[in-house]
């Protein structure tokens, strides 16, 4: 099994793409287009990858490095996956209460 970088695969995929004809490009594309589950692979889904689009810098969650009491630690893990979010999710209410509060 070959194991190639998606530069290397880019790479070889644009080498291919314009070693083929016209005629044999336009009957790939055409045979594509005709399958919903098959669509054409156009530049920018080339570029774009895999994976979910980057966010805006603002809307970015920050790293950081918090300390706390193990039974916290315990309750939100007790939840299964999706621990960290679930104590983002209680801060971000903390905060909304806070500024209702003053508001």
């Amino acid at each position: 099994m070959n194991n190639f970088s998606k530069t290397d695969a880019l790479k070889r995929a644009k080498a291919a793409r314009q070693a083929m004809s016209d005629a044999e490009d336009m009957a790939i594309s055409r045979g594509a287009e005709a399958d919903p589950d098959n669509p054409p692979l156009t530049e920018p889904l080339l570029k774009r990858g895999r994976g979910r689009p980057a966010l805006a810098p603002e809307a970015r969650k920050q790293k950081v490095n918090i300390m706390l009491d193990p039974d916290i630690v315990s309750y939100f893990k007790s939840g299964g996956k999706g621990w960290q979010t679930r104590i983002n999710a209680s801060l971000r209410d903390v905060v909304k209460r806070a500024e209702r509060k003053s508001g």
